[in-house]
């Protein structure tokens, strides 16, 4: 136990000191994070924190490796796997330092991925036999390859669709690699127990840089790591006879990212669309969407993997009606985040397109900007272009917007001036003004939606007033247009105007 505890404590220092280094490096080479698109980050942050990761992983494990320790003779007895390990997750760990600081084809890290899980397979991690609860072992055969591959690069990419907010991946994994530790330690599993010890030390090290505000994103580097380092070594936890592998407590460990990207695929089969494309209808995106903070919709899924990670070790541990209950629990968690977040709530979107119909929101917001747009493109002053916005409210039938200028949460005025209560389904959401790099100001609308969901005809029709607005306050040198309508030299800022100003609502 003694040198579980020392593993945690010299990854966690080692990746302290190293993560101010690939800062440093991940500016130099331009692997930064810019804002805008699918990235929630409203300013550049380097994004190499997986190579202190990596680094203090197996600086911990050599350090107990040179050790006399009684956990080192296991890895000395077990060198073909440590081989395996370092070389599948190292690999990865630099093929994603490349995609972060030059972007590499989707195609190319899938192939990275495959060798890697051939590697491991080759090595010893391997998924030669399933046991399922009820049937017993079912033997892989000539399928234990592409089984295992299909595992370690499933999991590989779990953790790294999941990581889209600050702390959320380090967390996730955190869980992860708790889960397998308690499990391991229980079970006399050394070897998982020390690998698990060190990841979630060089993880704890590297939440204290990442977790929000964060001032390093652990990349593609960090998640390819992780990833592969959880994917294996669940493997080895889980195996109960000398080649069969029960899935379960791996499975329920991970529940959360496997649970994003599975809904996350099948959402895009529904939608006709590639599975692997690009989107942001990832959980963490809705919660956001949904008007949750950073910091807010973290705790939240961080509260969904204490769930997943307490069901996952009952399940390994007990033989009695507690299994059935963790089961429950974890099953009564997975339908309380599709319905909370609205996972398929699009498919009600999909019977109204086929039908061609519009929502009523959508068809109020329809007839109103029109007019709207034409108030705003010949709006002399800042104080007609926010006027303008009062029709909007008005004849959409809104119930509230405003204007809220970054970094400040202060109103001066809305319309109307005394907003009613929320209803029941109130949709609230948000238009940077102007691009997302240079916007200083946000435009926020609060209205009753029939289906209580942003539906795509109303976040267009307000993406156009929003633009339309943006070019309104920029024409007339509002302190509320984009940075760069001044920098361009389209709209010399005002004298005395002021770097945050307050936020004006409708």
């Amino acid at each position: 136990m003694r040198s579980f505890l020392a593993l945690f404590l010299v990854g966690a220092v080692v990746t302290a000191l190293l993560t101010p280094l690939a800062t440093r490096l991940a500016i130099r080479l331009g692997a930064v994070s810019a804002p805008g698109g699918r990235n929630v980050n409203v300013r550049a942050i380097p994004r190499l924190g997986g190579l202190a990761i990596c680094g203090a992983f197996f600086a911990a494990i050599a350090a107990l490796y040179a050790s006399e320790a009684s956990a080192a003779l296991v890895l000395r007895t077990d060198v073909g796997r440590l081989v395996g390990l370092l070389l599948g997750a190292v690999g990865l760990c630099l093929v994603g330092a490349i995609d972060d600081a030059r972007r590499l084809p989707a195609l190319y890290k899938v192939y990275a991925q495959i060798a890697a899980a051939i590697v491991a397979f080759a090595f010893g991690y391997r998924i030669s036999a399933v046991w399922l609860p009820g049937v017993g072992t079912l033997f892989m055969g000539s399928f234990a390859l592409p089984v295992t591959v299909l595992w370690i690069v499933g999991i590989t990419n779990a953790i790294n669709l999941i990581d889209g907010l600050d702390g959320l991946a380090g967390g996730v994994a955190f869980c992860a690699a708790l889960t397998n530790l308690v499990v391991a330690v229980i079970t006399g599993n050394t070897f998982v127990a020390v690998a698990m010890s060190a990841l979630l030390g060089a993880i704890a090290g590297f939440l204290f840089f990442n977790f929000n505000p964060a001032r390093i994103f652990m990349g593609d580097s960090g998640s390819y790591f992780v990833g592969f380092v959880l994917g294996t070594m669940s493997l080895v936890g889980a195996q109960i006879a000398s080649t069969a592998v029960s899935l379960l407590v791996p499975i329920l460990a991970l529940g959360l990212p496997i649970i994003d990207t599975l809904f996350s695929m099948l959402r895009r089969v529904l939608e006709r669309r590639s599975p692997f494309d690009p989107d942001r209808g990832h959980i963490h995106h809705r919660l956001l969407d949904m008007g949750f903070t950073h910091k807010r919709a973290v705790l939240v899924l961080y509260g969904m993997c204490s769930v997943f990670t307490a069901s996952a070790i009952v399940v390994a541990l007990c033989r009695t009606w507690a299994v059935g209950m963790a089961l429950l629990a974890a099953t009564v968690a997975v339908l309380v985040l599709v319905r909370f977040v609205g996972y398929f709530d699009y498919l009600l979107l999909l019977r109204r397109e086929r039908a061609h119909s519009r929502s009523p929101d959508a068809e109020m917001l329809r007839q109103a900007v029109p007019d709207v747009l034409a108030r705003l493109s010949i709006a002399p002053t800042e104080a007609d272009a926010l006027h303008a916005m009062t029709h909007m409210v008005e004849r959409g039938c809104l119930i509230s917007a405003e204007v809220v200028a970054r970094n400040t949460s202060t109103t001066h005025w809305s319309w109307p001036p005394k907003p009613p209560a929320p209803a029941p389904k109130v949709v609230t959401t948000r238009f940077p003004l102007g691009p997302e790099a240079s916007a200083r100001a946000d435009l926020r609308v609060d209205w009753e939606s029939a289906s209580g969901i942003v539906t795509p005809q109303s976040e267009v029709l307000l993406q156009l007033v929003a633009d339309a607005l943006a070019t309104a306050l920029a024409r007339t040198t509002s302190d509320y247009a984009p940075s760069v309508a001044r920098t361009q030299g389209l709209a010399p800022a005002p004298e005395g105007s002021v770097a945050n100003p307050s936020p004006v609502g409708w």
